[in-house]
This record gives C-alpha cells, structure tokens and sequence, in this order.
C-alpha cells in the first residue's frame, strides 16, 4: 500500500495532490511516469480506505447514540411497570 507505514491521511491527500498536479503540467518524464502512476493508485487506495473506516466508524457512533442499548438494572427499578 504506501510506503511509509504511518502516513496520514492528510499526507497521502498531500502526496497525491502532487502527483496530479505534475501530470497535469506535464512535469513527469516519460521515465518517471509509471512510477508516479503507481504511487498514485496505491495513495488512491490508502484514502479511500480510510475514508471507508471512518465512515464505518462514525456510522456506528451514531448507531450507538440512537440506539443507547438497555438501562441498567438502577434506571429499570425507577420504572412504574
């Protein structure tokens, strides 16, 4: 996936953000071209796979809040039924 192991999220955005802008100037060689294409599918793939967790993670957040779970036994014995 990228190479640096704990790269953020921010910095792969960065870095890919980059590499678009250098192919779009043309300011890759011919050379460089399928190094940097591939740099940029393994940083396209590490975003949005941490897009997806999160997403994942926020989705089961507001899960939990809509849904808080049953009352304890205190709040249960408080109930007329």
């Amino acid at each position: 996936m990228a190479k640096k192991a704990n790269i953020t999220y921010e910095a792969a955005y960065a870095e890919l953000t980059t590499i678009v802008g250098e192919l779009e100037d043309s300011e890759v060689s011919v050379d460089k071209l399928a190094e940097k294409m591939k740099r940029a599918s393994e940083l396209i793939s590490f975003c949005s796979e941490k897009l997806r967790q999160t997403e994942d993670a926020v989705n089961k957040i507001i899960r939990d809040m809509d849904d808080p779970g049953p009352a304890s036994e205190d709040e249960s014995k408080d109930e007329p039924f």
